[in-house]
């Protein structure tokens, strides 16, 4: 039988687990022996390696690529020799090499659901699924970072765990709050706010700024920094700074001496950017700071001290860490993956063990649609779907032409973070026609659908009444493979 799989496809670190035969959720180690994997691909001609070996070179050796899950659902690339790579095509190699740990592991893999931060754009959810898709997957579901947590929170703790909580989510590249209220074993998400580019790779950056200017000071001279003391030098000297007051560097003949105090002065602005969402959050959810009953840490970056009395300050209670805030996750994802799955694929004790689960999340952001108002026809946004309505949702609103004989209608889909009726402030994530009938007045109805499914995935129709006529977008097509586009797909596991 097909073993239900969840993948972290992380920043800095992505991870895979499955559910036993005991109905429970397991990490899978990779061919290495660890339990997490480095989200760093090195490229040589043909040759993909994927790993720990790439990470060594990070930052120094031009033919590494990493991080690149923070540019998901963007149009940048990046340029190794003479071939250009898309933040897709990356992120295929490393859910390769996930997929043939497990396969190594465990055997045959089934369903599988990849986790994604809660504040990702719809192009960046899109890209996600086109990735997994293209690794190989049998991926029908993704699902939100924090949620994922949660589930594994609520099933560590066999139903025990009710009322309000805020998952706290800081990992390598991306920020999540999550409000959620759980019932048993059922989790509903109240609102969600967050940072794409906000975690422990800034953390990193922020350490080799200090080494950056105590050269300086030191030599008087600049300092080619990534070349000398790494986003890999800096990664391991946070986590020593997470355990002692000072740790001492040696930078081109020069020792330097970093201290956790100036470690947490350089990152206190970002520190302040997570409370003022997590403030926000609470608020979104309609509730009150001392209604959340308990904060649930995931994230790697949240072992960092300053981030715990962070969360402290803001909630007024140590957070809670009772499980391995680096696999909560995964997890997790595994979890919801056999939740959504074929119940034939589970044999009797898996369904027994994942019975009382559940989960309702929310959309991240509003979607709307140009339209026109006021007798100076006016364009505006007009939103449909507001951030964090229960999903899946659907919606539909009527708009009317505004011409006599009106042969086309321009739709177009909007994303915004808050609601707002100002277009400058929106993206828009789609943009069509509908054509109409010639030869009508004014006034023509057309109905506009919405609906936002699970995987938090936009489809929109724009129908004219009187005609039928319809334009219909999913925006979750899948793009070409990397093989059929001319992309080198010959990968190392190392």
């Amino acid at each position: 039988m097909a073993s239900f799989i969840g993948i972290d496809l992380g920043t800095t670190y992505s991870l895979v687990s499955y559910l036993d035969d005991t109905g429970r959720p397991q990490i899978i180690r990779n061919a290495e022996g660890q339990n997490l994997t480095p989200s760093c691909i090195e490229i040589n001609g043909e040759e993909i390696t994927v790993g720990e070996i790439a990470r060594k070179g990070l930052g120094w050796n031009d033919k590494v690529l990493a991080r690149f899950k923070r540019d998901m659902g963007t149009s940048e690339t990046y340029k190794v020799g003479d071939k250009e790579f898309t933040p897709t095509e990356c992120s295929v190699f490393i859910l390769k090499k996930l997929l043939q740990d497990a396969k190594d592991q465990i055997g045959e893999v089934g369903e599988a659901v990849v986790t994604i931060p809660a504040n990702f754009t719809n192009e960046a959810r899109v890209e996600t699924l086109t990735a997994a898709k293209l690794a190989g997957l049998n991926v029908k579901n993704i699902v939100n970072e924090p949620t994922a947590a949660a589930l594994h929170y609520v099933f560590q703790n066999g139903g025990s765990l009710n009322g309000n909580f805020a998952v706290y989510d800081l990992g390598g590249g991306t920020f999540d709050i999550s409000i959620i209220e759980v019932a048993n074993q059922d989790v509903t998400v109240l609102a969600s706010e967050g940072v794409k580019k906000l975690g422990g790779d800034d953390f990193d950056a922020a350490l080799q700024q200090i080494v950056q200017n105590k050269y300086k000071e030191a030599t008087g001279e600049d300092l080619n920094i990534q070349n000398v003391y790494t986003k890999t030098d800096a990664e391991e000297d946070k986590k020593s700074l997470s355990k002692r007051e000072k740790v001492n560097v040696r930078v081109e003949k020069t020792n330097i001496e970093l201290t956790r105090e100036e470690f947490e002065n350089e990152i206190s602005s970002l520190l302040a950017q997570t409370e003022m969402l997590c403030e926000s959050a609470v608020e979104e959810a309609g509730l009150k700071l001392k209604d959340i009953k308990d904060v649930l840490l995931v994230g790697g970056s949240t072992r960092v001290p300053c981030v715990t009395e962070s969360v402290k300050k803001i909630f007024k209670k140590d957070p809670v860490t009772s499980v391995n805030v680096d696999e909560a996750v995964v997890l997790g994802a595994s979890l919801f993956s056999a939740i959504k799955g074929d119940p034939d694929d589970l044999n009797s004790v898996q369904k027994a063990s994942i019975k009382q689960l559940a989960v309702t999340d929310v959309a991240v952001g509003c979607f709307g649609t140009s339209a026109i108002r006021g007798s100076n026809q006016e364009e505006y946004n007009a939103i449909l779907i507001k951030k964090n309505e229960k999903i899946p949702c659907s919606v539909t609103q009527d708009f009317f032409t505004v011409a006599d004989n009106q042969t086309e209608v321009n739709c177009k889909i909007t994303q915004s973070d808050a609601a707002t009726d100002d277009l400058k402030w929106v993206n828009v994530i789609w943009d069509g026609t509908l054509s109409l009938p010639s030869g009508r007045k004014a006034g023509q109805k057309v109905e506009v659908t919405y609906s936002y499914d699970e995987n938090g995935t936009m489809h929109a129709s724009f129908v004219d009444a009187a005609s039928g006529k319809e334009t219909y977008t999913t925006l979750s097509d899948i793009t070409p493979t990397v093989d059929e586009k001319g992309d080198i797909d010959k990968f190392i596991v190392d």
